[in-house]
């Protein structure tokens, strides 16, 4: 096997300098490590440790062991083939389509992807399992460790490590709400293919835990790999919350022994980051009331009420001995050519970090304009056609503040913008050119959103013309300064009055005016 693919980037977060994905392109990722969250008990403080377990659906149309479709929404039972009810005799069959998206997830995080791996049976009984067993992969994950840089916001940023990625099939679902008497099930979800993104304990507040949900969710749809639709249950996560004290997680990391830290519980099966954070606080006060009062935390599975706002019991933690895993069957373990690993890297598309980078260097954006420009691709793909050409901080100004601000309040996406990147672009060049001041432009930007009309037709047609002729102005400036001559006396004792000046002349040329030549011309005239 050849050199693992992390062993070849030598990836040093605390250095100003680190390589993206694709090896080349240095980016500028310096930062603060943020603190970790403390919560101050009766006796003592304490601090939060936090891993996570999410649960990725694949984005593929065909499930990982059938070609079943993989349709949200659709009639219950009505995506089920024979292998996925687990009808005797039927044999699994990989998808090689779920194995690539599996890669490229991996290659996204910065991780060793392993050329061989293999499937295991983990057998319990649910209803909506109806094998009786789900295809995982315990001993052998197709992903090894890798790394996600987690931004806060605030300068501050939190390098959480990658402990694995396996794939496994997702179960069914039990309906218990359609009958007062009876339950049902849908396997409809059943043998659709899951990525499990284990994080190793590095997570040290609720903030960190949902911006690193939030992370993986951007960097897996710019990847194409999960549309990180949480409402859908397509992102879900089981997170692991256990408390110390000061300083003994600094003691974990440098000896890797868990015994420095507390006792975790898993929280199950959480689909929003709101609740996420709720979780987190209210389990890290629960383990902290029992410890100070002499008690020991057990290792358990809990559920999260947001409604009570408390964790509930589940089961005990099962360990994987208890699952009785053993390796498929029916399945032959796994293997991958590196070649086909490194032309799936070829083809991946720029990441978060790295269009970031590249946005702040090309167009001269701040850390926060290009992160929120970022956020996603379609956000990212308007900015850029906007700013082709263009001064990029006025384009990032028009997205951010007039687009953006329009679309949260009419509650549309950006792919449902009215006003096209064209007809944006166009608004720019017009305030470039000086056709239009930038109050008229916002005046036009309202029309071309609400007509879809051209900005250049809008101006001419609705004569809103910048009017840039020194004469007209100064003549529209000699007659405000003369009709009113007490405030030139008290403009003259405090420049800081010629503002009014300014708006007045404006609102005398219907906003048409030049606003520099505007200031400039009052500026001389109260000079006398």
């Amino acid at each position: 096997m050849s050199q693992p693919l992390a062993a070849q980037r030598a990836l040093d977060y605390t250095s100003p300098q680190c390589p993206t994905a694709f090896g080349e392109t240095m980016l500028d990722l310096s930062y603060d490590l943020p603190k970790p969250r403390v919560i101050a008990g009766a006796k003592h403080d304490w601090e939060l440790v936090i891993g996570m377990e999410v649960h990725a659906q694949v984005a593929s149309n065909a499930k990982l062991f059938s070609g079943a479709s993989t349709q949200f929404g659709a009639e219950p039972n009505s995506n089920v083939a024979f292998v996925d009810a687990a009808m005797p005799g039927m044999l699994p069959v990989i998808n090689e389509y779920c194995i690539e998206q599996a890669v490229r997830t991996g290659l996204g995080l910065n991780a060793e992807i392993h050329l061989k791996s293999a499937f295991d049976r983990k057998n319990y009984f649910y209803p909506d399992q109806p094998a009786g067993y789900q295809i995982s992969q315990l001993y052998h994950p197709i992903v090894g460790e890798g790394e996600v840089l987690v931004e806060l916001g605030d300068g501050t940023a939190r390098p959480v490590r990658v402990e694995r990625i396996h794939m496994e099939q997702d179960a069914g679902k039990s309906i218990h709400d359609m009958d007062p008497e009876m339950s049902f099930v849908d396997l409809n979800r059943a043998g659709v293919c899951l990525m499990e993104i284990v994080s190793r304990p590095d997570i040290r507040s609720p903030e960190e835990a949902a911006a690193y949900i939030l992370k993986l969710r951007q960097i897996m749809r710019y990847l194409g790999t999960c549309d990180g639709d949480m409402q859908n249950g397509n992102l879900r996560a089981d997170v692991n919350v256990s408390i110390c004290r000061p300083g003994a997680y600094e003691r974990y990391r440098e000896t890797g022994d868990f015994g420095h830290l507390g006792t975790r519980c898993e929280i199950k099966n959480m689909n929003s980051t709101r609740f996420i954070q709720q979780a987190i606080e209210v389990e890290a006060r629960r383990q902290i009331a029992i410890v100070e009062a002499g008690g020991e935390v057990d290792q358990e599975t809990r559920g999260f009420d947001p409604v009570k706002g408390e964790t509930r019991t589940q089961r005990s933690k099962e360990e994987a001995h208890d699952y009785r895993y053993f390796p498929d069957p029916d399945l032959l373990p796994l293997e991958i050519e590196q070649d086909w690993v490194d032309r799936i890297k070829a083809d991946l598309p720029e990441l978060p970090d790295a269009k970031k980078a590249r946005f702040m260097g090309d167009f001269g954006l701040t850390d926060y304009d290009a992160s929120v420009l970022t956020a996603d691709l379609d956000s990212a793909g308007y900015f850029e056609s906007v700013a082709a050409g263009r001064d990029g901080k006025m384009a990032a100004n028009w997205v951010i503040n007039e687009l953006f601000g329009r679309l949260k309040k009419d509650d549309k996406d950006i792919d449902e913008s009215p006003v096209t990147p064209a007809q944006l672009g166009g608004i720019i060049d017009l305030i470039a050119s000086d056709a239009i001041s930038g109050k008229i432009a916002k005046d036009v930007f309202e029309i071309a959103y609400t007509t879809g009309r051209d900005p250049a037709e809008i101006v001419e047609t609705e004569g809103m013309t910048q009017v840039t002729d020194t004469g007209a102005i100064e003549a529209a400036v000699d007659e405000i300064i003369a009709a009113n001559p007490d405030q030139v006396a008290k403009a003259q004792e405090n420049p800081k009055l010629a503002g009014w000046f300014v708006g007045q002349v404006m609102k005398a040329t219907g906003g048409k005016a030049n606003p520099k030549t505007v200031n400039q011309l009052v500026a001389q005239k109260l000079k006398g």
